[in-house]
């Protein structure tokens, strides 16, 4: 954990405004469908002034509680480097549990898992939000209708195809545009507050507590409906590193959740006084006039939300193939300037037929919400699982206030994901089934890529061996060879291969080993270290962190300062492709064919690491699972 360095307080400023756009997009459009759910569909609550009361005194505790104090007052202290995000936990987990195994596996399976869901709610967070926003036009006129679905499509169909060129344009506008939004939430929450001012009695917790003691069945079902006022608030944590904490606690505090909570209460206000307006409270709050520009305000809202979530899925994706989850990703920058914009067109591709397959069946945003909460609360429990283990692990006095806070947050999520589950068989069932399937491509791809690296240990040439050898009377040709290897201390096959059919060696040979490290960034400095095992031989290993891109060519430029000058038009790279065929391996037959369809999925070595195309051999091999 570490606390980034305090930005100076006009810095400070335009990270909050930043962070508005990008951090709380999505919090920030739930209250399109979060509080109407609440009265309506199958367990809605009769519309009576205590149950108005008492739902809203649970969405503002349960935002106190969960976003306010775990979220941003505690989760966000815990940073790899500066960076969040659920996988950067598990690396941070995982970290204090090298000594236990056992635990180690526990925390990886944890942390996989959650990030398995978070492309759950990356798909539906776009369908929920721009269908909610466009709805809107029904509640101006019925004649609109039959266009809510046709006009949804064609918004998410543009915002899909315009991915690939980068959010750095249009960025600067996500703030502002945020900011109005926000403003605009409040002012529309406030005017009808002023109206009905009885519904600020919700602001005492009584409400809530004494509705659950006498209603414990009703409240454990309005639970799912208060959680949808929580989603988003994962990416506090996952997109902390852009802005730092104090950035997106700055943001929080001054314009978020103030203005939600008065949408919220706005929203209750108007239903005590009009509880026809059930249909829609979020859009009723609104005067006739300002209906339209309401719809094309949250629109652009909605697409700022789903913008998040699509670059989210990006990044974990590079992550996940960065720490060894999936076959390595062809993407690419957006931005000359900011490394973190990224582009992913397979991963962009799927999501567009997921979302579009979304809107198709559900119709709705209502049926939409029915889908949305097992996701996120999932990712919750485990987010905050994880940020016990390390607490539990970590020294100092605050660790049992930490440890107690942290119990009580896991409890309250846990009866949030129950009741989210009982609208499994309502769209419940895509988020769970989703996650369950890139949970088992995520695990089945890191046990394929584990069991063959034992099994080339197994029937490789030891470095030393080879070294030792007779390599001084193997014929020498002109050049370096450049052989990339995931253990320093066998030899690659591309060479014990190119040895074996062509007998020659080159002059000069580089054995380059690049470790995907747990942390974001290395530092220049710390980028190499080069080891010379025998006479024109060298041993060089490459350090990338999992939010860089790796650039083997480029870093071998940077060779000369440890004493290897290597001559870039002289030298050859040699790559190996393996192909999975069958054999009695540990892995099933079913997931061994899994694995080998992955393994033809993945970009290629060559193109993954930067290596010069016209520069480049590639020499196949058959590995036996």
């Amino acid at each position: 954990m570490s606390e980034p360095t305090s930005p100076s307080s006009s810095r400070l400023g335009l990270l909050a405004l930043g962070a508005l756009g990008v951090v709380y997009g999505d919090i920030g459009t739930s209250p399109l469908y979060a509080f109407k759910l609440a009265f309506s569909g199958q367990h809605a609550l009769a519309l009576t002034e205590n149950n108005v009361l008492s739902a809203l005194s649970a969405f503002f505790w349960a935002l106190t509680l969960i976003i306010s104090i775990k979220y941003v007052w505690i989760v966000l202290k815990f940073d790899n480097e500066g960076e969040g995000g659920v996988l950067a936990l598990t690396a941070l987990a995982q970290r204090v549990n090298q000594k236990t195994p056992r635990w180690s596996l526990i925390v990886m399976n944890a942390g996989v898992f959650a990030a398995a869901l978070f492309y759950g709610d990356a798909v539906i967070t776009p369908a929920i939000s721009v269908l909610s926003a466009i709805e809107g036009l029904s509640i101006a006129t019925p004649r609109f209708e039959h266009l809510v679905i046709p006009i949804t499509i064609g918004i998410l169909l543009g915002l899909f195809f315009i991915q690939r060129h980068g959010t750095g344009r249009v960025g600067g506008l996500f703030g502002p545009v945020t900011v109005v939004w926000f403003l605009t939430l409040a002012i529309l929450g406030a005017i009808s507050i002023a109206q009905t001012p009885i519904v600020l009695q919700a602001l005492n917790p009584s409400y809530a507590i004494e509705f659950a003691i006498q209603h414990p069945g009703t409240m454990f079902m309005l639970l799912s409906a208060v959680f949808l006022a929580l989603t988003g608030g994962e990416a506090l944590y996952a997109d902390m590193g852009h802005f730092g904490t104090k950035a997106v606690r700055l943001a929080w505090f001054s314009v978020v959740f103030p203005s939600l909570l008065i949408n919220y209460f706005g929203q209750g206000a108007l239903l005590l006084r009009s509880p026809r307006a059930i249909d829609n409270p979020f859009y009723h709050l609104a005067p006739d006039w300002f209906l339209l520009s309401l719809v094309s305000l949250a629109a652009v809202a909605t697409v700022i939300a789903s913008q998040a979530t699509i670059t989210g899925a990006y990044s974990m994706t590079l992550q996940a193939s960065r720490l060894g989850y999936m076959p390595r990703v062809r993407f690419l920058h957006t931005s000359d300037l900011e490394r973190g914009q990224i582009y992913i067109p397979s991963v962009n591709w799927l999501m567009l037929v997921a979302v579009i397959l979304l809107v198709l069946t559900f119709e709705s945003s209502d049926g939409l919400a029915s889908a949305y909460g097992i996701a996120v609360s999932g990712t919750m429990i485990a987010t905050t699982l994880l940020a016990g283990v390390i607490v539990y692990k970590s020294p100092g006095y605050r660790r049992f206030a930490l440890l107690l806070a942290l119990t009580v947050f896991g409890l309250l999520e846990m009866l949030f994901f129950g009741s989210n589950l009982t609208k499994i068989f309502h769209g419940g069932w895509f988020p769970v089934t989703l996650g369950a399937a890139i949970f088992l491509l995520l695990t089945t791809w890191k046990q394929g890529t584990q069991l063959v690296a034992e099994h080339r240990r197994k029937i490789d040439i030891a470095m030393k061996d080879f070294l030792n050898g007779p390599l001084p009377d193997v014929p020498h040709v002109p050049g370096t060879a450049v052989y990339l290897t995931s253990d320093p201390y066998l030899v690659p096959s591309a060479l014990f291969h190119n040895l074996k059919h062509y007998k020659v060696i080159h002059e000069r040979t580089v054995f380059v080993n690049i470790l995907s490290e747990d942390v974001p960034r290395i530092r220049p400095e710390n980028r190499m270290q080069v080891h010379e095992l025998a006479p024109s031989v060298f041993s060089v290993s490459m350090h990338f962190g999992f939010r860089e891109e790796p650039n083997v060519s480029k870093a071998l430029e940077q060779t000369g300062s440890h004493g290897l000058e290597i001559e870039p038009m002289a030298t050859t790279f040699f790559i190996a492709r393996s192909t999975v065929v069958d054999g009695p391996g540990a892995l099933p037959g079913w997931r061994r064919a899994l694995y080998g369809w992955m393994t033809r999925q993945g970009e290629s070595a060559s193109s993954f690491f930067n290596l010069p195309p016209n520069q480049v051999v590639e020499v196949g091999t058959q590995v036996m699972l």
